[in-house]
């Protein structure tokens, strides 16, 4: 098995991308820090139980229940949100964060749907929920190890990859011309901005921080289809006069963001 796996994904609008599978060790990097970060959440929640559990007697008189059903329902009460705690740190930053966590955004990795689409909530709950099962005996580990897409217990029923995500680790740095950003103004009087969802959004700005990885003619390929993609979706009779393919799909991008 090589250092870093390629994979290749045909997302839903028939553009194939091509990406880096995280590997373990960039999981492990991410896990760690997540992990340390989440350790000091549940401590600090912990601590403020014992707290509450230590001032019951004296609330005994006060609300007329006597000691430990006060104790009882405290130790629940601090069980659950725990758990919710322990869930929704990666349920939140996933969602949120386009499939990324702290841990995930140092390391530079990310997680995308098989489709390579951004994942979703459900997604995200999936992952988050058996995330348990796959720390149990280093299961999820040897599955990431030995299987050919990277894939741990949790990846495989929610239908998710985890990707490197190269140099850049967010959306604002990608490059966008002076023309783009000119026509952008343009656009929303020539074409329904509205037809444009968050997918067809997020495979656009995945195409823009991924063109400088693919060749040339694969680049060009790329941006054409997604191009002419649009244009069908938009309602655009045709790209602004002389503008490739590229600079209509950093306009687009551009005047997606603005407007959102």
């Amino acid at each position: 098995m090589s250092l870093f796996n390629n994979i290749k994904i045909q997302t839903p609008e028939s553009v194939e991308l091509e990406f880096i599978l995280a590997g373990v060790g960039g999981r492990a990097v991410a896990l760690t820090i997540d992990y340390t970060l989440l350790s000091l959440g549940l401590l600090l929640t912990f601590w403020l139980g014992l707290f509450v559990l230590s001032q019951l007697s004296q609330w005994e008189s006060l609300l007329y229940v006597d000691t430990d059903t006060l104790q009882l329902w405290a130790i629940a009460i601090l069980g659950l949100l725990m758990f919710f705690l322990y869930v929704g740190y990666f349920i939140g930053f996933e969602t949120w964060w386009y499939g990324q966590t702290p841990g995930k955004r140092y390391a530079k990795i990310q997680v995308i749907r098989d489709d390579a689409q951004p994942v979703r909530l459900f997604q995200a709950t999936l992952r988050a929920l058996l995330r348990p099962v796959d720390d149990i005996l280093f299961v999820g580990f040897f599955l990431i190890l030995l299987g050919k897409r990277e894939k741990r217990i949790g990846d495989w029923l929610a239908g998710t990859l985890v990707v490197q995500v190269g140099p850049r680790a967010n959306k604002d740095e990608i490059v966008v011309v002076e023309t783009a950003k000119s026509v952008s103004a343009e656009l929303p009087s020539v074409m329904n901005f509205d037809a444009i969802s968050p997918d067809d959004f997020a495979i656009i700005r995945e195409y823009l921080q991924r063109r400088k990885m693919m060749t040339a003619e694969a680049s060009h390929e790329v941006s054409v289809r997604l191009a002419r993609q649009i244009e069908e979706k938009t309602k655009l009779e045709s790209l602004p006069k002389n503008m490739e393919a590229e600079t209509f799909l950093e306009a687009v991008y551009w005047g997606y963001r603005q407007r959102k």
